[in-house]
């Protein structure tokens, strides 16, 4: 056998680090005051900060892809991921300054031990290749399931360190805190989705076989959306100007929504979300605030929505089902609709009162137009970061060339990371090897025999 790669000794070690951590006590929350609440953040919790961002915000999720493209780097990337993530969580508990009330965001780390250790632990069993007819396929789901709700997960904990460091979302904030960031992750999540379907192609093919277009499964989860919103919103008690509109929106979507559904129903292409997304825009941008930023915040986060909801339209109406529905240009516009969505998402999340006081705070006086470019940058971010996952998919492991066909795991194994629009770079060793690759794979065989992914724009 050759010598167990230094990727994968270093793997139980760290299983050691995250079960200490598991039992190590958390902050000492006791008698935390209004001055240690308020002390200036010190270099310790920035550097937590910067590493956990850029772990869970992007390295955490490339590792996924690597995963799902069976690349050779995948193993070495999580295993540096997983010494990190100890060396971030030993960071957030070992900092001075700033003190934190007990949070959400405390909690979710706590918990997020257990599906790294069980990550971890199903890796290394992979890697054994034991059981092969018997334990070892359910692994290998298990271990991919828990691999893709990685980029989730990282979202809430990331939201949840926001909102921690900004001592946002208090007893009296709470609600509006939940309408803010779920409605917004959820136009930010939608627009990635949309993002990730154009980008890796295949989605338009599916839908098409099975007799159903885009906007059928739109209208389906605007309905529902809009369920849930007549009716949660509203907890008793007098009715505000702001609970009507925000009940109205809730019935606009259950009512559009099922027009949608019937008039998209069997395959048919149909206007209707992207014209509810267009109303809800307008109704956003019209929606008064008690400080003139949050009205301006507002305005343009409506505008975000009427801009995507107005592109899709004219996606619909004039290109596809035509000869230009495959041009460049036809593939730019398409990309529209998800930035608006994604941009709006952001900016909805980031107009909560608490969020726009502290910003015109004294010492920060922050206007609105600085703040909402540095929500756009924001929006850019996360899209370029979508766009960067999806072309990994496209080049990396056994995707860096479609046209080789992959039949066994030696061949997986050394699938190298190829640069974009490069040729394959493969090699294949005879004798004794180590099957790395299908050892952490988390992809069906079955996919292996797709070619390629015709017709995805080029990112």
């Amino acid at each position: 056998m050759t010598t167990t790669p230094t990727a994968l000794r270093m793997l139980p070690r760290t299983v050691v680090v995250l079960s200490l951590l598991a039992l190590s006590h958390a902050h000492d929350h006791h008698e935390v005051s209004e001055a240690d609440r308020n002390a200036p953040v010190d270099n310790v919790l920035w550097l937590h900060i910067a590493l956990q961002t850029t772990l869970w915000g992007l390295l955490w999720p490339l590792g996924m892809v690597l995963g799902i493209t069976r690349s050779r780097w995948h193993v070495p990337l999580q295993a540096t991921n997983f010494a990190l993530t100890a060396a971030g969580y030993v960071l957030g508990h070992k900092h001075g300054g700033r003190k934190f009330l007990p949070s959400a965001h405390e909690k979710m780390a706590n918990f997020l031990l257990l599906p790294l250790a069980a990550m971890l632990v199903l890796g290394v069993y992979l890697k054994l290749h034991i059981h092969e007819r018997t334990l070892r396929p359910y692994a290998v789901v298990a271990h991919g399931i828990i691999g893709k709700t990685w980029p989730l997960l990282a979202w809430i904990q990331m939201l949840f360190g926001a909102i921690a460091l900004g001592d946002y979302c208090g007893p009296e904030a709470l609600s509006q805190c939940l309408a803010h960031y779920i409605m917004g992750s959820a136009f930010v999540g939608y627009g990635v989705l949309l993002l990730l379907a154009l980008a890796l192609g295949g989605w338009a093919a599916w839908i098409e076989e099975k007799g159903i277009s885009q906007e059928w499964i739109d209208s389906w989860v605007i309905m529902l959306w809009g369920i849930v919103n007549t009716f949660a919103l509203h907890r008793g008690g007098r009715w505000s100007h702001k609970d009507m509109q925000h009940v109205s929106l809730g019935v606009l979507w259950w009512a559009g929504g099922a027009l949608g559904i019937l008039l998209s129903s069997k395959g048919r292409r149909s206007i209707v979300p992207a014209l509810l997304i267009v109303i809800t825009g307008w109704a956003m941008s019209a929606h008064e605030q008690a400080q003139m930023i949050s009205t301006r915040v507002h305005g343009m986060f409506g505008i975000a929505l009427m801009g995507a909801g107005v592109a899709r339209i004219v996606e619909i109406s004039f290109i596809d089902g035509r000869p230009a529905a495959t041009s460049g240009w036809a593939e730019a516009w398409r990309m529209l609709t998800p930035f608006g969505l994604i941009a709006g998402g952001i900016l909805f999340m980031s107009a909560t009162d608490e969020e726009l006081a502290f910003v015109s705070s004294k010492g920060v006086e922050m206007d609105h137009e600085t703040y909402i470019l540095l929500m756009f940058s924001l929006a850019f971010l996360v899209y370029t970061l979508t766009a960067a996952l999806a072309r990994a998919y496209l080049t990396t492991g056994r995707n860096a060339n479609p046209h080789v066909k992959i039949t066994s795991p030696e061949e997986a194994e050394y699938i190298q990371l190829a640069p974009t629009g490069g040729p394959v770079a493969a090699s294949y060793r005879d004798g004794d090897v180590e099957r790395e690759q299908f050892a952490i794979a988390d992809e069906d065989d079955e996919d292996d025999d797709k070619d390629g992914h015709p017709g995805s724009p080029r990112l």
